[in-house]
């Protein structure tokens, strides 16, 4: 089990990156625990939680997620305040937006949710991870079976995605999960 705690501590550890606030942000792999780690840092803090999959222009919006991140948390780093655009996965276009505002902690998370071209923003980098094919059990339990193809194929776009970028090599913290971890 993931201590949010440490995390925390982690990230109060160092000094603010993010104008006056800390960036945590947790990757790693779908179905592997990033959001319940995010929302365990929001129940402790009361922090700010985007999520990545909320900025995604559909199943295939991932390569575009570094750009989005590197507009949205700019003006935070400069003490202005900001805001993301939530993607509506039903009607398949984007929604309403949420105001950011600077100082504090901000909790990113989700798959690409720290791209290298933020590096220089983020406090705490995390990876979370767990095998495949218990991540594509937990995908199709929540989502469907019918949802195998976009599932199996989100699965090698991260993957690519997270060889290209490095992701877990830059983390500053890794927890694997899943029935083979003892994290």
């Amino acid at each position: 089990m993931i201590d949010p705690r440490d995390v925390l501590a982690h990230a109060l550890s160092r000094p603010p990156t993010l104008g006056a606030g800390r960036l945590v942000c947790i990757d790693g792999l779908a179905g592997a625990g990033k959001t319940t780690l995010a929302l365990g840092l929001a129940a402790i803090t009361r922090t700010q939680v985007v999520h990545a999959d909320e900025l995604l222009e559909g199943w295939s919006g991932l390569p575009g997620l570094g750009a989005t991140l590197d507009t949205v948390l700019r003006p935070l780093a400069a003490g202005a305040s900001s805001e993301w655009t939530r993607w509506d996965w039903h009607a398949s276009a984007w929604a309403e937006s949420h105001p950011l505002s600077p100082g504090g902690l901000l909790v990113v998370e989700g798959v690409g949710s720290a791209p290298a071209r933020i590096d220089d923003l983020v406090t705490t980098l995390v990876w979370v991870e767990a095998p495949r094919d218990e991540r594509l059990r937990r995908g199709i339990a929540r989502d469907g079976e019918q949802m195998r193809p976009q599932w199996e194929q989100w699965l090698d776009d991260e993957a690519a995605l997270h060889a290209r970028e490095r992701t877990r090599d830059r983390a500053d913290l890794v927890y694997a999960t899943g029935a083979s971890s003892s994290a």
